[in-house]
């Protein structure tokens, strides 16, 4: 159809990515997916590949970026998403944040597009302000392991408002706390799908800290809904995205273990540097602007988020994460 919106996301074979894909093609838009695969992957995407809304595009976006014909929008979410991928690959982190989110803003001004950044609670940092509000400024080291990430997104949020002011560009910033659902990484070191990949493969499940920490579980569907209430806003400034029903990590241990029927015993280890020991939206403002909250529990988003797991082959269930280094020349 020659009338359908035109959309290209980056970071297409990601994670939320991959979601944002189905949902925009199921709206009837043209899709163009963009991933230089370093973390993400194509069986993410690959059902879509048949269908004429949508194209691919092997590409990263920390290098220039041309898109032939219009675009009405431009949603970024190509980064690196989790504590492993911070400490393996710490310069794309910081490039695809900075160099990544310039060339975004670059081809929307020259586009006229509307453009959303995928910003992140880890701007807070290791939160002083309990639940976290969107005009807290954060408690974020710099220098720390996980400041490649922080900062970056940091910065991205500083570059996206300095061209809505300066260039009137048409943004928007979603802020996303913890999210979980089908596709995630297994190996990805992130709580959620690391539990889970243990007790499915008869392993001790591994606690960092004693268990006292929070987070705070938003299911995909869920936060895919509040993103594109938030682009079809009138609404530049950030907004949380996430689900408010905060969990100490060792009650969350214990629930996996009942989720999955396993016996597995929950094993401490030390909490590694600047761990955030709280993590909860405070939603209000998406209630209040997007009329958004969260509509599915955790018992039923765990229960579907399990389902895709078990579904994995023995040796999608061992694999050991990758990264595609032979995209990149770091300099």
């Amino acid at each position: 159809m020659a009338n359908r919106k035109r959309i290209l996301i980056t970071g297409a074979a990601g994670f939320l990515g991959s979601h944002l894909c189905d949902r925009f093609i199921k709206d009837d838009y043209h899709v163009i997916a963009m991933d230089n695969l370093i973390t993400g992957r194509l069986k993410n995407i690959e059902h879509l590949f048949p269908l004429e809304n949508f194209e691919f595009y092997n590409h990263d976006v920390s290098k220039f970026i041309h898109v032939p014909g219009e675009l009405d929008f431009i949603l970024h979410f190509a980064s690196p998403a989790s504590p492993i991928d911070y400490l393996k690959i710490p310069i794309q982190t910081l490039k695809v944040g900075s160099l990544g989110i310039h060339n975004c803003l670059g081809l929307a001004k020259a586009k006229n597009a509307r453009l959303m950044i995928a910003s992140t609670s880890e701007v807070y940092g290791d939160p002083q302000v309990h639940p976290q509000t969107e005009d807290y400024w954060g408690h974020v080291n710099p220098i720390g392991p996980r400041g490649v990430y922080d900062e970056a997104k940091r910065f991205q949020e500083a570059m996206t408002m300095a061209y809505h002011t300066f260039h009137n560009v048409e943004t928007r910033i979603v802020r996303i706390f913890n999210t979980y659902g089908p596709r995630m990484r297994l190996n990805d070191g992130r709580v959620l799908p690391a539990f889970i990949g243990q007790a499915l493969r008869g392993e001790d499940l591994t606690v960092f800290g004693d268990g006292s920490q929070t987070r705070s579980f938003c299911y995909v569907d869920d936060l895919v809904e509040g993103i594109v209430r938030l682009l079809h806003s009138n609404y530049s400034q950030p907004v949380n995205i996430g689900n408010p029903n905060e969990i100490s990590i060792g009650e969350f241990a214990e629930e996996i273990i009942q989720l999955t029927g396993t016996d597995q015993k929950v094993i401490y280890k030390d909490l590694p540097a600047d761990d955030p020991k709280q993590r909860q939206p405070d939603i209000s403002k998406a209630k209040e602007i997007l009329g958004w909250e969260p509509q599915i529990g955790r018992a039923e988003g765990l229960k579907r988020t399990y389902e895709y797991f078990k579904s994995l082959s023995e040796d999608e269930l061992n694999e050991k994460d990758h990264y595609n280094f032979d995209k990149f020349i770091v300099k």
